[in-house]
């Protein structure tokens, strides 16, 4: 593992020239008409500098004693190797180095701050993705609405999470949740949601009435601990992207009951989810 340094931005001109030839380059194929015609990486987490583009949570933040770290672990028998490419998405360009993933650790506690009487919870962990920089078309946002869903490599210890997209929003603490299912903790898999499951929250209760996620302006994407147990936590991800291919890994598919989000009136929502098991 090895500390990352913060990433230096591109300068505000060369984004909005990425984001015209992107815009361009969908015209010129006529995926506007046509759908897109590939996935659309989110975040790539094969390079060093990839951990800094991201914002760790934790209830630390709020005097807890939960400790949460994201590392970037380089591919077994490596050496250093210097970044050079294109991460996409507006910020210093990168080149993924196979076999490398980010590592989202630490441990959670319950302990509860002395010196904050109104705090009354702890034990909580998260990270995201930050907000992209912005350019001459606006504030940097991802437009994933020509995409039916989100598809994740990750490997996960034996715990609970949520996946949480961010979008542009009245109230900015909402949440779009859904609960990261896997099949096999311990192994790499690749995990798609449908983007029309994920469900509104706001300090993890469900918003009544439901409005569909702003698909055109996502802000970020994160993960969280949603168990609230004592002890270590491990979650590793390789990358995030869009996608409309259902086959990009195995198929299963079900509906659950998920006991970790309830609506306003206390009842359990029941979610539809896809676990795909990677080749």
């Amino acid at each position: 593992m090895r500390a990352t340094q913060a990433v230096a931005f591109k300068s505000f001109f060369g984004r909005s020239l990425d984001e015209l030839s992107r815009l361009t380059n969908i015209v010129v194929k006529s995926e506007n008409i046509r759908g897109p015609s590939g996935p659309r990486e989110i975040h790539n987490f094969q390079a060093p500098e990839s951990v800094a583009d991201c914002k760790i949570l934790s209830d630390a933040d709020v005097g807890g004693s939960s400790t949460a770290h994201l590392d970037w672990v380089p591919p077994p028998n490596s050496t250093s190797a210097t970044p050079a490419g294109g991460s996409g998405d507006g910020r210093k360009p990168y080149t993924p180095i196979p076999g490398s993933y980010a590592r989202f650790h630490g441990t959670i506690s319950l302990k509860l701050p002395t010196d904050r009487q109104e705090i009354s919870r702890t034990g909580y962990a998260g990270f995201r993705t930050l907000d992209r920089p912005p350019t001459i078309f606006g504030r940097g946002l991802w437009d994933i609405d020509p995409y039916t869903y989100l598809a994740m490599h990750v490997k996960t210890d034996a715990r609970s999470y949520f996946v949480n997209v961010r979008t542009e929003s009245v109230e900015p603490l909402d949440l779009h949740q859904h609960r990261l299912f896997v099949k096999k903790p311990g192994q790499w898999e690749t995990v798609l949601i449908k983007w029309n499951d994920f469900v509104r929250t706001n300090h993890g209760k469900v918003i009544e009435p439901q409005t569909g996620m702003l698909r055109q302006k996502v802000l970020s994407i994160g993960f969280s601990t949603t168990d609230r147990k004592p002890g270590p936590y491990e979650l590793c991800v390789e990358r995030l992207w869009a996608t409309n291919d259902f086959n990009e890994a195995g198929v299963a598919e079900a509906d659950i009951t998920d006991p970790q989000l309830k609506n306003k009136h206390g009842e359990k929502v029941k979610v539809t989810f896809r676990p795909f098991e990677s080749e």
